[in-house]
C-alpha cells in the first residue's frame, strides 16, 4: 500500500496561516462586539466577551417599533421583487442575445455593451426618472434602476453560450418553441448562474442606500439602510422597550441588517462557487 507523504511545514505556510488568523480576527472582533452589545441591556463602552446584562429587548424594539420594522419590510420587499425582476431581465435578455439568426442581434449587443462603458450620469438619470417617467418618490424607481444591469446580462449570455448547441437543435426537432426551450432546457441548466447572479442582485438591493437617497424624499418609503444610518448618527432614535438602551437598539439594528445574508450564503454556497466564474471560461 502506498503511504501518503506528510507535507512539510514550511515558513511560508506558517506565515500564511498567521496572516489568515490575524485577518479573521480583524473581521470577527468588531462583529462579535456588535453582537454582544445587541444583547447587553447595560450601557457601557469597551470590548466585552459576554453581555453584562443579557436581554433581547433590543431586537424587540427593532421588530415592534413601526419606525424600524416598516423600513425593514420595505427592504425585504424591494430585495425580493428587485431580484426577481433583475433575474427576469438578465435571463430573457441573455437568451435573446444568443439567437444567432435574429436580425440586428450584433447591433443590439453592441448598444448594450456601449452602455457598460459610457453612462448618462447621475443628473440625466435623475431627470429621466423624475421628469420623463414621473416615478421619483416611488418604490418602482429604486427597484427598476438596479434591475437593469448590463454586466449581469452579459454574464448570463456568456453562460447560455456555453450550453451545447445540440440541446437547442434537439429541442427544435422535438417541436419546442423558443420560449419552451428557454424554460424547459436553458433555465434548468442555469441554476449556478441564477444563484450567483441572483445573490449579487439581492445584496445590491438589500444594501441600497444611494438610490433611496436620490429618488426617495418620503420618509415613509425609506428602507432599512436609510433608517439605520439615521439611527447610528443619532438623528432618529426610536423608543426603546423592555429596558433596552439606545446603544442596545443601535447594535441590534446592525445585526438585523447583516444577518439575512449570513444565513443565506451557506445555502447558496455550492451554487455560488459553481457560478462564480460564469462566462469566464470558454471551451
Amino acid at each position: 500500500m502506498k503511504t501518503k507523504k506528510k507535507e512539510k511545514l514550511t515558513v511560508f505556510s506558517v506565515v500564511n496561516g498567521i496572516i489568515f488568523i490575524i485577518i479573521c480576527l480583524i473581521i470577527m472582533v468588531p462583529i462579535w462586539k456588535v453582537l454582544v452589545d445587541s444583547f447587553d441591556l447595560h450601557t457601557s463602552y469597551g470590548m466585552r466577551l459576554w453581555p453584562e446584562q443579557f436581554g433581547i429587548a433590543g431586537y424587540q424594539s427593532v421588530f415592534t417599533n413601526k419606525t424600524l420594522y416598516q423600513p425593514l419590510l420595505i427592504s425585504f420587499f424591494t430585495t425580493i421583487v428587485g431580484t426577481l425582476l433583475g433575474l427576469t431581465l438578465c435571463t430573457l435578455g441573455g437568451y435573446v442575445l444568443i439567437q444567432w439568426d435574429m436580425p440586428g442581434r450584433n447591433a443590439l449587443a453592441g448598444i448594450l455593451l456601449f452602455t457598460m462603458i459610457f453612462e448618462g450620469g447621475m443628473i440625466p438619470t435623475y431627470l429621466v426618472v423624475s421628469k420623463v417617467l414621473h416615478i421619483s418618490n416611488t418604490l418602482f424607481a429604486v427597484i427598476m434602476i438596479p434591475a437593469i444591469n448590463i454586466y449581469n446580462l452579459v454574464l448570463m449570455r456568456n453562460f447560455f453560450e456555453g450550453i451545447p448547441k445540440a440541446l437547442f437543435e434537439a429541442a427544435e426537432i422535438d417541436g419546442c418553441t423558443p420560449m419552451q426551450t428557454f424554460y424547459k432546457i436553458v433555465l434548468p441548466l442555469s441554476k449556478a448562474a441564477l444563484a450567483s447572479i441572483g445573490l449579487m442582485f439581492a445584496v445590491a438591493y438589500w444594501n441600497d442606500y444611494t438610490n433611496f437617497k436620490i429618488y426617495i424624499t418620503n420618509a415613509d418609503l425609506y428602507n432599512f439602510q436609510m433608517k439605520l444610518r439615521s439611527l447610528i448618527m443619532g438623528s432618529d432614535l426610536p423608543t426603546a422597550i423592555g429596558g433596552a438602551t439606545e446603544n442596545t437598539v443601535k447594535n441590534a439594528a446592525v445585526i438585523v441588517a447583516i444577518i439575512p445574508f449570513m444565513i443565506l450564503y451557506p445555502f447558496c454556497q455550492k451554487y455560488f462557487m459553481a457560478g462564480i466564474n460564469v462566462g469566464a471560461v470558454k471551451e
